[in-house]
């Protein structure tokens, strides 16, 4: 059976490129995640999974200009973004090996036998294991940092877990050139190619989610594509963890306080933030609660100067660039809202920056104005311009779960001494993953104490996809209970395994000396 044809597009003229692969059939799909799994045992030895991870980096540093060349043909973010994003790439693969190493992760606990205890405890050794085979949706803004090669792939190989991408159709060609250097590096060190494959398509993304031997999966992408992936896997006869990263508004507080200290400033901050990338990162700031008065008038002046400066830049693909358009002009329609700077087409194949304004009270209940409320991808944001602070929580009330939030505060207002910034905090970290003061939340430390996530529509679990945690997503606990000392893993025998471990309720850095 045929099926359709797999293109490179240029975005920058929309068309064509080259035919770089075919839409998986179900068979195919199967055949995928039967190999992957097959090859989960080879992942079991900790130090090759390691290896694999450096071995990955080293390779897709080594082949740094062709990957770069490839993904700028398909996605226009431009040789400075992207030689950024595959530093990034490779750091986090090498970062999860240096977890894999250290080994925290499997969180080791050991309770001896104790006979003296009523009712007496039998010898219990519990540690965390892997899922399986794990799905990875990639998506369309980080072709590299959150796709074939990202940190979902990273951290399911570092777990232990085979992984079968679902390739993005805005990069098809980079992601084949990706997988097949993350397959490389796995046969280097001795381990079978299909710990890591790629399919193409849309119905090879269902085929996948539904597969029984697929045992978790992980999703960047739109609330509408995410969501129904996430109900499919929940709709199964066994129903696996999805971990999706949907869409995010990541509002922005700007104190009365802050406007008048320093509103220029704040102004020019947003301009940038919001228009960096073309306004394609996830943690755009999308959405801001501004004071109506002089300092507000101070920040959207200059936000129009950025906003207006900015060149007409190109988005990763047509549809997104029309979703764009018609997006930003259903919004600029509603009763009240007025364009600054308009944002919409700038060309046959750009889009143009821009912003609107609305009066924070339209917003305060439900009605038409709710669709300010829901993100449009792009550079584009709202600012909503509050008269009184009680305005603040009227609409905060109303928001989604996001990915960020950040609170614009004065000198006064953060060293304590005047205003309600600490309950503005505390309110926005009921609606985020991350929380922010006088920063900009576009860019995305990968770091142990990082957490990309947030409530739901943000995330439809509370874990995070960025920094060492995000490993947990593909694993579960598995207690052994008076088991042969020769059968247990390596990690819970005595004195072995060379990892941090709880023995008896004491934490030894390192396994105890028997």
């Amino acid at each position: 059976m045929s099926t359709a044809p797999v293109w490179s597009v240029d975005p920058r003229t929309g068309k064509p490129r080259e035919q770089v692969a075919a839409e998986a059939t179900d068979r195919e799909v199967d055949e995928a995640v039967r190999a992957a799994r097959s090859a989960r045992g080879a992942l079991a030895d900790r130090s090759v999974r390691a290896a694999l991870l450096r071995t990955a980096a080293d390779l897709l540093d080594g082949s740094g200009d062709h990957v770069v060349e490839a993904a700028d043909a398909e996605t226009a973010l431009g040789p400075v973004r992207l030689t950024g994003e595959l530093a990034r790439t490779t750091a986090q693969l090498r970062d999860f090996a240096d977890v894999v190493d250290e080994g925290a992760f499997l969180d080791v606990r050991i309770d001896h036998a104790d006979a003296d205890r009523t009712p007496p405890w039998p010898d219990l050794r519990r540690m965390k294991v892997p899922l399986g085979v794990v799905a990875v949706y990639s998506a369309s803004n980080f072709p590299l940092a959150f796709s074939v090669p990202g940190g979902d792939t990273a951290s399911a190989l570092a777990a232990g877990c085979p992984v079968v991408v679902k390739a993005h159709p805005a990069h098809p060609a980079t992601s084949e050139l990706c997988v097949s250097l993350l397959r490389r590096a796995a046969v280097r060190v001795g381990l079978p190619a299909d710990v890591v494959a790629l399919v193409h398509g849309f119905d090879a993304g269902i085929a996948l989610v539904r597969h029984p031997l697929v045992a978790a999966a992980g999703f960047t992408g739109s609330v509408r594509g995410g969501r129904a992936l996430f109900d499919a896997a929940a709709a199964r006869p066994v129903p696996i963890p999805f971990h999706g990263e949907l869409g995010s508004l990541n509002p922005v507080v700007v104190t009365e306080g802050a406007a008048q200290e320093r509103g220029e400033a704040i102004g020019a901050g947003l301009g940038a933030s919001m228009t960096l990338g073309v306004g394609q990162f996830c943690t755009k700031p999308g959405f801001v609660l501004a004071p109506a008065g002089e300092g507000g008038g101070a920040l959207v002046k200059a936000l129009t100067a950025v906003v207006s400066d900015s060149e007409a830049g190109v988005m990763l693909d047509h549809r997104m660039r029309d979703a764009f358009v018609a997006g930003v002009a259903e919004r600029a329609s509603l009763d009240g809202v007025e364009a600054p700077v308009t944002p919409g087409a700038g060309g046959e194949h750009t889009v143009s920056a821009g912003f609107l304004t609305v009066p924070a009270a339209a917003l305060a209940s439900a009605g038409p104005h709710d669709l300010l409320l829901e993100e449009c991808f792009g550079p584009v944001t709202v600012v909503a311009l509050y008269e009184h602070p009680s305005e603040i929580g009227a609409v905060l009330s109303r928001l989604p779960g996001n990915l960020t939030a950040t609170l614009q505060v004065s000198a006064g207002e953060a060293a304590g001494r005047s205003g309600g910034a600490a309950e503005l905090l505390a309110s926005l970290s009921g609606l985020a993953g991350r929380v922010l003061v006088d920063g900009w939340p576009t860019g995305v430390a990968v770091a142990p104490a990082q957490h990309h996530g947030g409530p739901y529509p943000a995330t439809t679990s509370t874990s995070t996809s960025v920094g060492a945690t995000a490993v947990e997503r593909w694993l579960r606990p598995l207690t052994y209970q008076s088991t042969p000392e020769a059968l247990l893993p390596v990690e819970l025998r005595e004195g072995e395994g060379g990892v941090p471990r709880w023995v008896d309720g004491r934490f030894f850095p390192t396994p105890p000396v028997s």
